[in-house]
């Protein structure tokens, strides 16, 4: 009897989130004005002398922008019980990613305020906006598969609690969520990735699935699992009723035909997210496109700048332009201050604001949820080449995308100007360097299940200097892309070579 409750809830909000993104610029300037209250009122605002009637121009002047080891130690002294720093308000909750350059993890804050009016809010936001494209959805007569990480929440005192994003989302969901969605929580909420597939997919396949929502890798070795279990040919056997995979943090196009393979239906729906620890920023914007919308009017003011020119040239969201490379700065109500979050984005309309994830303002791979980035890349080299007496010229990594023909994981392209002692032993402590160094590449390690051992491919000497040479980009500022999250280059290297 709730379903179509649920149901008329979501289709009778579409309107208001029209309304809302059409006023994207007067949302964006009235949030504005309530954040400045609230940095008035910490000591981050004291220190940079922030008032209640301080106009843009002066935050602009006052307040730096900043990445992680910036806040970090504000951060530290919030986690070890100090309070009204970053933000008005007690935050004892922590959302816990990969990706810096000196930690292997960093400690998001999670305010209240940045939990229910932005990333559930733009939670609801998303099945508003799934409901108004196939308004005949049964979604809600089922039940929400949910594939998240490792969901184990850790205390780091009395004060403070750390998870990942969806541990952190998770334990603060309300009962009807919980009552919708499988597994139940014990199984959600286990840590150990091989165990919870395995429970996992004993207990979900005799359930009434019609939504997922997870990492397409993940989510494709829990569907595999299932077909073996049941003996079943394809996923619509098992759940005739699925429609919609709700999937987001990595490029789905490599996946798409698995995916379809898996579930052949023209009635199953693919809707991506843009969610990440530091705000939930965007959701798709039709149906069949990968255009999103930018969420201005829930919790995050935001802020660009061009890639080719820096800083100095940060705009706020009413001045970008379509078709230019941007890096996004933001400012939320988790106290995260013109925080830039490394991604780039390029904007293809502005009424409302629609656009296009293009990269990361640092070199990184991300095709498995791993995050890997180019300084963990550079330090785990290093420490392979000083352990087998190697010596390394040039390289290139990119991923193997998982497929029927092989197993997943990264492929390296090296060129070394002294072999390693043992290629062996290299390939080893490369990963296990890895790993030390990267948590989220750790965690798709684990068990081996999606990600493989590395590939390491020894290249010819000058390989990459005919390479660049053959693209025109010998000297100057050109240099051999290090990671990439596609296979493009990889692929260009090795048939210029003819490495296969």
């Amino acid at each position: 009897m709730i379903s179509p409750v649920i149901n008329w809830y979501f289709k009778q909000r579409s309107q208001d989130l029209r309304e809302n993104l059409d006023k994207a610029n007067l949302k964006q300037e009235e949030l504005f004005v309530e954040l400045i209250e609230r940095l008035s009122n910490t000591r981050y605002g004291e220190k940079y002398q922030i008032s209640e009637n301080t106009t843009y121009e002066d935050f602009c002047a006052k307040i730096p922008v900043v990445v992680y080891e910036d806040l970090k130690p504000w951060i530290d002294r919030n986690m070890a019980g100090e309070q009204q720093l970053l933000w008005p308000g007690d935050i004892v909750w922590y959302a816990k990613s990969s990706g810096t350059t000196s930690n292997v993890s960093k400690f998001i804050p999670m305010s209240f305020e940045s939990l229910e009016y932005n990333h559930y809010e733009c939670s609801r936001e998303t099945l508003t906006q799934y409901c108004a494209f196939f308004p005949e959805t049964e979604i809600f007569r089922g039940k929400g598969l949910l594939i998240g990480g490792s969901h184990r929440v850790n205390a780091l005192n009395q004060n403070a609690f750390y998870g990942d994003l969806s541990a952190v989302l998770m334990n603060h969901l309300p009962a009807w969520v919980n009552w919708k969605s499988t597994p139940d929580m014990e199984i959600a909420m286990m840590e150990n990735w091989e165990e919870k597939l395995e429970k996992m997919a004993q207990s979900v396949y005799q359930e009434n699935v019609t939504s997922m929502s997870g990492v397409p890798t993940w989510t494709l070795v829990l569907l595999n699992r299932l077909l073996e279990i049941t003996g079943k040919n394809n996923i619509l056997e098992i759940w005739p009723n699925l429609e919609l995979f709700l999937h987001g943090g990595v490029n789905f196009e490599p996946y798409k035909d698995q995916f379809a393979s898996l579930i052949p239906s023209n009635k199953m729906n693919y809707f991506e997210t843009y969610n990440a620890s530091e705000g939930f920023f965007g959701l798709q914007a039709s149906p069949g496109k990968s255009d999103l919308l930018l969420m201005t009017h829930h919790g995050v003011f935001y802020e660009f700048y061009p890639v080719s020119k820096g800083e100095e040239y940060i705009i706020p969201l009413s001045d970008v332009v379509i078709g230019v490379n941007y890096a996004v700065v933001i400012t939320t109500v988790g106290g995260l201050w013109r925080y830039v979050i490394g991604d780039t984005v390029l904007f293809t309309d502005t009424k409302p604001y629609t656009f296009k994830i293009t990269g990361r303002t640092k070199l990184f791979i991300n095709a498995f949820g791993e995050e890997l980035m180019i300084e963990n890349a550079e330090s785990a080299i290093a420490i392979a080449s000083k352990e087998t007496a190697a010596i390394v010229t040039d390289y290139s990594a990119g991923p193997i995308y998982l497929s029927n023909q092989g197993d997943a994981g990264h492929e390296w392209l090296i060129e070394f100007s002294k072999e390693p002692a043992s290629f062996e032993d290299f390939i080893r402590i490369l990963d296990s360097a890895l790993k030390r160094a990267n948590e989220d590449y750790l965690a798709k390690r684990q068990g081996d299940i999606v990600m493989k051992l590395p590939k390491v491919i020894s290249v010819p000497k000058n390989t990459f200097h005919d390479w660049l040479k053959s693209k025109g980009k010998l000297g100057g500022q050109n240099k051999v892309p290090r990671l990439s999250n596609d296979r493009m280059v990889i692929e260009e290297i090795k048939a210029t070579m003819g490495l296969f």
